[in-house]
């Protein structure tokens, strides 16, 4: 059996912050307006399911970012948003800059 993946592409946005992060991830992702907005909350949505019908309607999701801004690994917060994605289920994928 196949299993359907959620790709979320947010190469050329310019993300900065996590409050950017999440703006580029609600309205894809299905994201409720009482969303948390928050490592916590997002670490729940991705892995337990239950809160976005979208994301909970897939298999796997991938979300595709570019390695710059809050990615450019200088950002303790990037590598504790990277460290809620499992790498299986959940793929935050950095790409470099051509």
């Amino acid at each position: 059996m196949t299993k359907s993946e959620l790709i979320v592409d947010l190469r050329g946005q310019a993300i900065e912050t996590l409050i950017d992060f999440w703006d580029a991830v609600s309205e894809p992702c299905g994201l409720p307006a009482w969303f948390g907005r928050n490592l916590d909350a997002w670490s729940d949505t991705i892995e337990t399911r239950g809160i976005s019908e979208v994301i909970d309607s897939h298999d796997i999701l991938i979300v595709h970012v570019d390695k710059q801004g809050l990615f450019d690994g200088h950002w303790q917060e990037a590598s504790i948003l990277a460290s809620t994605f499992d790498g299986e289920q959940n793929r935050l994928v950095v790409h470099r800059l051509a």
